[in-house]
């Protein structure tokens, strides 16, 4: 059931919400056109203020501008810029990054969990129960679900202030805070800073309070001497970068063009805008999900044969290399040329491990051997058909796969499923607490 009425510059509608769907919102339906709803939850109805619409659109977007009949699992939003209904009374957007904040966490990751679950279903007709866990100490910030972003990254408002985007749209609006960021992010006050041109700011305050770096992406035609002008607002003790998009260089501007981060007993040097997981408990959770699969399946012994694809910078290669020791081996591949030489840099002991820059289709190829296991953490796109192919060809006796997307991952699982392989293990995490997203850990290996 619906209603509709028009304003002098949108639509909104009465709609009874839907399921939860991959993405971030939940389906409802409109004379039987769906609308994808965000900020809305299961069973509640609502006011749904259109964001995309056209009679000829397959679906419509919508954001809930007025709770009718809300669900028993809604709370007060914690960030007011975040908040669809208090934006949109001031005539703005809610900012993107905390989609769920109006729903308590508890019921957020049973929601996560039916995704996941949704998502295995469809695309790789896997039946089975799953449980997102939560991460984090208990009574820490963490697991309320706030300060938990080691990294976060800003756009620019055209007068020069910090801001960040509104959901699908080009729109940049002020901030003055970001509760999921680390007390160490929000500690640098940009939003006090007169950025004016600069395009994009990027923040990586590690979890082991070593020092921070801000990296800042220079607009088109900004001069030398308006970045020094940005430079002298920052606080004396963070290191400060500028980083071209274009050519991928980090020019070091004060400090450091890199970070150190601590996981599994290792130190790990991370430069620039470098790949590293945003939750400040996300490393070791990550990487004692992986070799706990690995080691309990005995697929990761002293002198095993061990490959590491979409490495990074070293996260799950270091502890591989443990595991594995100076008998064993373990080929890191990574495709980024920075983040390889971060990992050369980070393994430069480990006699073990080769590391390799390249496409891990085309390292696969050239490097064709036998593997006693194979971690395997693709970017959220996924591995892909032709990867999975080459892997199942290498004849591995185990695949420990990370993703942080659970289409690309359930696709993935029915590739390895269309040739003999079998799902044996799964781990679920919130690791962004207020988002959609996710972190799934899985053990795959060949049937019998």
């Amino acid at each position: 059931m619906s209603s509709e009425t028009q304003t002098q510059s949108s639509t909104e509608l009465t709609v009874d919400v839907g399921p939860v769907a991959h993405g971030g919102h939940c389906v409802a339906r409109h004379e039987g056109r769906v609308v994808f709803v965000r900020h809305g939850i299961p069973g509640e109805k609502v006011r749904v203020r259109l964001t995309e619409s056209g009679q000829d659109a397959k679906f419509w977007r919508g954001d809930v501008v007025e709770v009718l009949e809300p669900s028993p699992d809604r709370v007060e939003h914690f960030w007011d810029l975040a908040d669809s209904a208090r934006s949109w009374s001031h005539r703005h957007p809610p900012v993107g990054g905390a989609e769920l904040g109006h729903i308590s966490l508890e019921r957020q990751r049973s929601l996560k969990a039916e995704v996941l679950a949704e998502q295995l279903r469809r695309l790789a007709g896997v039946e089975r129960p799953i449980t997102v866990e939560a991460v984090g100490e208990p009574g820490t910030p963490a697991t309320a679900g706030l300060a938990w972003r080691t990294r976060a990254g800003f756009a620019v408002t055209p007068a020069g202030k910090l801001g960040m985007h509104a959901h699908r749209s080009d729109t940049v609006l002020p901030v003055g805070e970001m509760p999921l960021a680390a007390d160490a992010i929000n500690a640098l006050r940009l939003w006090d800073i007169d950025l004016q041109g600069i395009e994009r700011i990027e923040v990586a305050a590690p979890a082991n309070g070593s020092r921070p770096l801000v990296l800042l992406v220079p607009a088109a035609g900004t001069r030398a001497k308006r970045l020094s002008a940005v430079l002298a607002q920052l606080p004396e003790d963070v290191s400060v970068a500028s980083f071209d998009p274009v050519k991928g260089e980090v020019l070091r501007l004060r400090g450091r063009t890199y970070v150190q981060e601590s996981a599994a007993g290792h130190s790990f040097r991370v430069t620039g805008d470098g790949f590293w997981q945003i939750h400040r408990d996300g490393p070791d959770t990550l990487v004692g999900a992986v070799t706990g699969f690995l080691h309990d399946g005995g697929f990761l012994d002293a002198g095993a044969s061990v490959a590491d694809l979409y490495a990074g910078a070293g996260l799950f290669t270091a502890p591989l290399a443990d595991a594995v020791g100076v008998t064993g081996s373990v080929l890191s591949v990574e495709g980024s040329p920075g983040t390889s030489r971060d990992a050369r840099k980070n393994l430069h002991d480990a006699s073990q491990v080769e590391i390799v820059q390249g496409r891990v289709e085309r390292v696969l190829r050239e490097k064709a051997r036998t593997f006693d296991a194979v971690l395997l953490d693709p970017p959220r796109a996924g591995a892909g058909k032709a990867v999975v192919n080459q892997l199942v060809e290498a004849g591995p006796r185990a695949v420990a796969y990370v993703s942080c997307d659970p289409a690309s991952f359930a696709r993935d699982v029915g590739y390895f499923q269309e040739s003999g392989w079998e799902l044996n293990g799964l781990r679920a995490f919130d690791l962004y607490p207020h988002t959609h997203h996710m972190e799934t850990v899985a053990l795959l290996t060949p049937g019998a």
